[in-house]
């Protein structure tokens, strides 16, 4: 294994190009206020005037507050649906698993957009049954309830699963016994849950956090602004606050390492293990009279959830002009047709965005694959080091990593810099979307072990090829998955793209942002629906792809 030790100080270069060097400006920012001018004068000298501000004491408690209320909406709705899902025989249980997975796979700021048009006054609802909702829309409240039926999936397939694996089985088991149903499921199920359960709040809360697209297109019409949009404005009105920005980005960074040392401590010393070997395959218990009523219940969720934004988006993609209305002689594919013209700015959007995407997936997929055969194969204190290393993408907000980027790389005395050009926008991607592939490529590595590795280096097989042979194509299905949601996500990226794409490009994410700007919202919805489709693609894909690869590591 001594061959292998290259990879430590590869690996760590790469590391502190993509995360160590944006972070370390952010902090050096926020200390010396006249960095941008190379200067590292008057250090801290604005820190008493910005941690005074009420501005920012404003904006962190509307982040927290606009996260903790979704982490809680998201448990609502998340967690007795993911326990029916889990304990009983839910009619067309499988159907429900894909509707309600599309949510989580329709950006943010899209689903926003569907939701203005569909309760707005004039909008969809009030076409057709004459009320609006934009009181409700255009609220704390109304934020919050949009961000949570876009966030809740991750609740519900987390618990539903957990406790399918597991928790249904022991709890027929505490029945035998004497327990009831309630003392079944707090003293046994609910125990099993809780690492998926904290889990599964934490990507909540950390992604509605980190959102950008959302409050900028409901809160701030609200009068509600939290850190996200409060850092985004100081890049973009004059005069520009690098050192407020820089400030912002710590503080909203330092939230989303609370809640990481928030789930580990509350599942630290909470971990349930069974010993009774593999799980038998148990029947689902059956829900008797209650089962139209859970029907009725995940129809209710899957309307609001999916359908309904799903809708707003389709009825502006094929008609003709908004204020034509639903009407069968607006009906038109002409925005579908405007996106593909020849030279027009869609196409041009779809192939930058596309050929970034791919290039991101292709990197994060090789550097995961090395970062996670280093960690696990590797021993040494400087392994010890970049395993802690690898858990910072986790904690860096999309536009935490870009403004790490720009501090970075658009200083004045730079002879070479990736500033202004596409090479800033992968590496963002990179830095970003790099933790899908690392863990992908963890699980895939832990479930082969390292025996076949030793026996070819017992045979006198090289490093490389033992490498190349043996671990490359055992891992390869699963890292491959996660390069397709890669792909996915970065094909859709919005608030890294909106600060740093060169002057003169667009991304998919920037065109649809535009053309909502702009008000041409038909074209803005037809690229959308092309968006989500092929998002829904690629994960059904990725789904398969993954499957595929248990399946060939439990032959082994």
């Amino acid at each position: 294994m001594q061959s292998s030790r290259f990879l430590v100080p590869l690996c760590g270069a790469v590391l502190a190009l993509l995360v160590g060097i944006p972070l370390l400006f952010i902090v050096l920012q926020a200390i010396f206020p006249h960095l941008a001018q190379g200067s590292l004068a008057a250090p801290l000298s604005h820190l008493q005037a910005t941690l005074g501000d009420a501005v920012l004491l404003k904006l962190t408690a509307n982040t927290v507050a606009l996260g903790l209320a979704v982490v809680v909406v998201c448990a609502l709705i998340g967690v007795p649906l993911g326990v029916l899902r889990g304990l009983f025989d839910v009619p067309f249980a499988r159907f429900w698993d894909v509707v309600l997975l599309v949510p989580f796979m329709v950006p943010p700021y899209i689903a926003a957009m569907g939701w203005i048009l569909l309760l707005q006054p004039g909008g969809y609802l009030q076409q057709l049954t004459g009320i609006h909702m934009a009181g409700l829309l255009f609220s704390f409240a109304g934020v919050v309830l949009v961000m949570a039926l876009n966030l809740f999936s991750a609740v519900y397939f987390a618990v539903s699963r957990a406790v399918q694996s597991n928790g249904s089985r022991l709890a027929e088991v505490a029945n035998i016994f004497g327990a009831s149903h309630w003392q079944a499921f707090w003293r046994v199920v609910l125990p099993l849950v809780l690492p998926a359960l904290a889990a599964s709040l934490l990507l909540v809360f950390a992604s509605s956090i980190e959102e950008y697209g959302t409050p900028a297109v409901l809160a701030s019409n609200a009068g509600f602004f939290v850190l996200v949009t409060g850092i985004e404005q100081r890049f973009s009105d004059w005069p520009i606050d690098l050192p407020g920005a820089a400030m912002l980005s710590i503080v909203l960074m330092v939230l989303a390492l609370s809640a990481w040392f928030a789930q580990r401590w509350v599942t630290a010393g909470r971990d349930y293990a069974t010993n009774t070997g593999k799980p038998n395959a148990t029947s689902p218990r059956t829900l008797g009279v209650w089962r139209l009523p859970v029907c009725i219940v995940f129809a209710a969720v899957t309307l609001l959830a999916t359908m309904a934004p799903l809708f707003a988006v389709a009825a502006t993609a094929l008609t003709g002009t908004l204020s034509g209305g639903l009407r069968w002689e607006n009906l038109s594919l002409r925005h579908f047709a405007g996106l593909f013209e020849q030279g027009s700015q869609a196409l041009s959007a779809m192939s930058f965005s596309f050929s970034l995407a791919a290039a991101a997936a292709i990197l994060t997929g090789v550097l995961g694959t090395l970062l996670a055969y280093t960690v696990l194969r590797t021993p040494g204190r400087a392994v010890a080091w970049l395993d802690g290393a690898t858990m910072l993408p986790n904690a860096m907000p999309g536009i935490v990593v870009a403004v790490g980027m720009i501090l970075a790389w658009n200083q004045p005395w730079l002879p070479l810099t990736p500033y202004n050009s596409w090479v800033i926008l992968l590496m963002a991607y990179m830095c970003l979307l790099l933790p899908y592939p690392l863990r992908y490529a963890h699980a895939a590595l832990r479930q082969i072990g390292s025996n076949l590795e030793a026996s070819a280096f017992v045979h006198g097989v090289g490093f490389s090829r033992t490498l190349w042979h043996i671990v490359l194509p055992l891992v390869a299905p699963a890292v491959g998955a996660a390069m397709l949601l890669v792909f996915a996500i970065a094909s859709r990226e919005l608030v890294a793209s909106l600060l740093l794409a060169p002057t003169g490009t667009q991304t998919v994410s920037l065109f649809i942002w535009r053309q909502f700007d702009q008000g041409s919202i038909g074209q803005g919805m037809a690229m959308s629906l092309i968006t989500i489709a092929m998002t829904c693609m690629l994960l059904v894909a990725a789904n398969g792809l993954t499957r595929w690869a248990r399946s060939r590591v439990n032959a082994f």
